[in-house]
């Protein structure tokens, strides 16, 4: 169980809002390139978490509950990172032997009950044992085909246990939405520029780009797990972490490279959403079936698209007036407390938001405080990324939750019948109501 931080940041602002989602697209911006002396990952940027003005009042009237913190991190793939993709960035900080020290220095500082992480690879030789040292128990799913990175799930035992388990492969969707209307030829979104620049965008080189077959064979992949906290009431989180796909364009001339985002993908990445959601949904049902309860639900990934483009707003359209609504209700943790962070991703050639959290509608756990994340004026992001203060070419998101203060509903039996359950707290609460009144 956590301990809410209180500290001088949390007088600061959290970011700067970007549009609503309702908003046109907004592309993503370019930083200007500018030298970095060659410095030591030592000076990484450390966490900060900032505590949520609702959460503080109701911490200054003593309402506290079993409280946990996340973070989703893509953490860019080392085999990835070659200086050719990232010429802006101090070649000693690309360096296997530094990064993986300051991603693991990273992932530990944290000091999070769950992280999810996207891009991982090295998982068997260096992230799964270093971080079982750490505390921590964790579950990976690899890319399909001949990718090396994948997701992972890092969570403490001593503060959930993981109960069920389900991989995602959205190849999957080549027979299951390969004969509907999903795939089409390309429109428009925004990218991330890691994966595939090896390949110098040859689309052509393995397949059509217009046969829906190979469109959609992307080897994406995702993971849901279920938990059950280790709070008085056993509550069920469901965690769903997934890594969207995404493409890039070489320019022909460039003095710098610097990589250009494909517009021609974003019917791939919106069948994927449909179906990562549909996934979440039937495993949903089943663990409410299975454990006789109403878990919350989070989802957390990279999603390789920027608010109010169309993946992200089928993700929330549940709370607009779009016909092809969600099977599953979903708010972004960010968006909901202030506003979407002004990037997530950061380069000379991209700069935007395209990780999120996103929250299940009627969610019994709620956030507390917001991982605070960095302006584009701020020093330590000057040139780009990946640097001396971020190792990979994201940032890290995250906030610290606690189960809400009432009872917990959970469903008991074919009969419909239904038992309430509350946490500790919540009884002292509602006793000490009583004796007041009395």
């Amino acid at each position: 169980m956590l301990k809410l931080q209180t500290t001088w940041a949390a007088s600061l602002p959290l970011f700067r809002l970007r549009p609503c989602p309702g908003s046109p697209p907004t592309c993503g911006r370019r930083l200007p390139f500018v030298p970095i002396c060659k410095r030591r990952m030592s000076t990484q940027a450390q966490p900060s978490f900032a505590p949520l003005p609702a959460a503080q009042s109701e911490s200054d009237a003593g309402a506290a509950g079993y409280q946990f913190r996340l973070v989703s991190y893509n953490i860019l793939a080392q085999v990835y990172v070659k200086s050719a993709f990232f010429p802006h960035s101090p070649s000693a900080c690309l360096k296997w032997k530094a990064r993986s020290k300051a991603v693991l220095s990273e992932l530990k500082s944290f000091e999070a009950d769950l992280m999810c992480v996207q891009e991982l690879d090295e998982y068997d030789t260096f992230y799964k044992k270093n971080m079982e040292n750490s505390g921590y128990s964790s579950i990976y799913i690899q890319r399909s085909g001949d990718k090396r990175d994948g997701c992972g799930i890092f969570y403490k035992p001593k503060s959930m246990e993981l109960v069920q388990k389900e991989g995602i492969h959205y190849n999957d969707l080549v027979e299951k939405y390969v004969h509907g209307d999903h795939v089409n030829s390309g429109t428009s979104n925004n990218s991330s520029p890691t994966e595939e620049a090896s390949k110098k965008a040859d689309n052509n080189k393995h397949g059509d780009p217009n046969d829906p077959r190979f469109r959609l064979k992307r080897d994406c992949v995702g993971l849901l797990a279920a938990f059950k906290l280790n709070d008085p009431c056993d509550h069920i989180l469901i965690m769903a972490n997934t890594h969207i796909y995404w493409q890039v364009k070489w320019p022909e001339f460039s003095t710098i490279l610097v990589l250009k985002m494909d517009p021609e993908w974003i019917d791939v990445k919106l069948a994927q959403a449909k179906y990562l959601l549909s996934r979440v949904s039937q495993f949903e049902k089943l663990i409410s079936n299975k454990f006789n309860c109403k878990p919350s639900v989070m989802i957390a990934g990279d999603f390789n698209s920027t608010p109010g483009d169309k993946v992200y707003n089928y993700l929330v359209s549940s709370n607009s007036d779009s016909t092809d609504e969600a099977p599953i209700k979903l708010r972004s943790l960010y968006a909901a407390n202030g506003g979407e962070p002004e990037f997530t991703n950061c380069t000379p050639g991209f700069t935007g938001t395209l990780d999120y959290i996103f929250l299940s509608d009627g969610s019994s756990v709620k956030p507390t405080s917001l991982l605070r994340i960095p302006r584009g004026d701020s020093a330590d992001v000057q040139g780009g990324l990946p640097n001396f203060h971020h190792p990979s070419d994201h940032l890290p998101i995250g906030a610290d939750f606690q189960l809400d203060l009432k009872f917990l509903m959970v469903v008991k039996g074919s009969d419909s019948q239904t038992r309430w359950r509350m946490d500790f707290a919540s009884y002292y609460i509602l006793l000490a109501t009583f004796i007041d009144s009395g």
